[in-house]
């Protein structure tokens, strides 16, 4: 901080999108802390694309796990293998993940702090000033403070930043999500089993309104499944998954829930000194979940914005993080979004929306775009030729 005692910004969370914006902050010489609870993981699947290895200098010895394909099991268990050409899909533990970055984030310049957030406050001067209590406070602990210029929130989905100082964040729609991470099988005593495929499940059985995953992790495997209806058990379905595919024989590590956001808010500051980031913001994309890319670019953008408010003083500066992420990508989270809800919403149309997949222009032009995060504008042929038969596919002219 300043010989005021004034830091430049004060990052509440330190997952990828907080120690990104932390990381960025301090490597362009801003004053900051990032606060960050510590022990909890968060259930994810841990698949990071090409591009975000490339834009955020993501070490080899993190992606425990390269995948080179996808097998989509319709609900009457026909599976479609979609490979991975001229690319692959990175695996990553998100405990390692995670608290590398915040190490990083530490070795720019961050001053990191452990401890839950408790609130968005102003002195009697103007200052901005964040309270904090440090883990293993005593009860009845007074909490500290931090005064800065500005705050960026990415506490999560269910943000408390967010929920205090941005109308709207208290809204925020969720899918929950629940995984359980165990030991990979030794040699071939899992049959369907494949160290180098993601297994992704569209089955009502055991998810009424999303998907359930199977992902390898190296040797450890992520088996999970979300869902936005309340009183339906995640557990209990990752408990079937696991029994009919037969990894209920493996040893169990650790299992981790929390709610994940499937839509980007439509505000992410307050207009005067806080900006939303990561899952706080909503940047999970709608359909796939995919999320760890999102959030730390979601992070950088944020920094950015939060640098140029502490430049010049222009809270409108704050704003440009969400103009810029939506410039780039608010069409691709309206595309999936309406997949989401027209393909997920019955076991009839998750059968025909696998059956889609089979169809090799679908599968080209999902890869390069999930690989290099941008729309593929040079075959226009091949999107019409897929419009027609997802047309065909509505309206009930191609078989499931």
């Amino acid at each position: 901080m300043n010989s005021a005692g004034i830091f430049d910004v004060v990052v509440v969370g330190g997952g990828p999108a907080g120690a990104t914006a932390a990381h960025d902050l301090a490597r362009q010489g801003r004053t900051v802390a990032l606060l960050d609870k510590a022990g909890r993981i968060k259930p994810c699947g841990g698949a990071i694309p090409p591009r975000a290895i490339r834009d955020f200098d993501i070490p080899n010895h993190l992606i425990v796990a390269r995948i080179n394909a996808a097998r989509m099991i319709s609900p009457t268990d026909k599976e479609v293998d979609m490979p991975v050409e001229n690319g692959f899909v990175g695996m990553v533990d998100r405990d390692v993940f995670d608290e590398f970055l915040r190490v990083r984030a530490a070795e720019a310049g961050a001053e990191r702090l452990t401890g839950s957030f408790e609130a968005v406050e102003h002195d009697a001067d103007g200052v901005t000033v964040v309270t904090w209590t440090p883990k293993g406070a005593p009860d009845g602990t007074a909490p500290l403070r931090l005064r800065t210029r500005c705050v960026i929130g990415a506490d999560g989905a269910r943000s408390q930043v967010g929920k205090q100082t941005v109308k709207g964040a208290e809204k925020i729609p969720c899918v929950f999500a629940y995984h359980e991470i165990v030991e990979a099988p030794k040699g071939d005593e899992i049959a369907k089993y494949d160290a180098r495929r993601c297994d992704v499940v569209y089955n009502g059985r055991y998810s009424p309104d999303f998907y359930s995953w199977i992902f390898p992790h190296g040797d450890k495997i992520s088996i999970g499944t979300g869902s936005a209806h309340k009183g339906f058990s995640l557990r209990g379905s990752v408990g079937e998954l696991r029994a009919a595919t037969g990894m209920d024989q493996l040893k169990t590590i650790r299992r981790e829930g929390a709610p994940i956001p499937l839509k980007p808010l439509k505000k992410w500051d307050n207009g005067r000194d806080v900006v939303l980031a990561g899952d706080a913001a909503g940047v999970v994309a709608p359909a796939s979940g995919e999320g760890i890319y999102y959030a730390m670019l979601c992070g950088r953008l944020a920094a950015d914005a939060a640098a140029e408010f502490v430049a010049t003083g222009d809270s409108r500066a704050l704003a440009t993080a969400r103009k810029r992420f939506m410039k780039a990508h608010g069409r691709v989270f309206w595309i999936l979004g309406i997949m989401q809800y027209f393909w997920y919403s019955s076991d009839k149309r998750r059968e025909k929306f696998v059956k889609i997949c089979q169809d090799k222009d679908v599968q080209r032009l999902t890869w390069e775009s999930y690989m290099n995060k941008e729309l593929v504008r040079r075959d226009p042929m091949a999107h019409v030729r897929i419009f027609f038969k997802d047309l065909a596919h509505l309206f009930g002219f191609a078989r499931a």
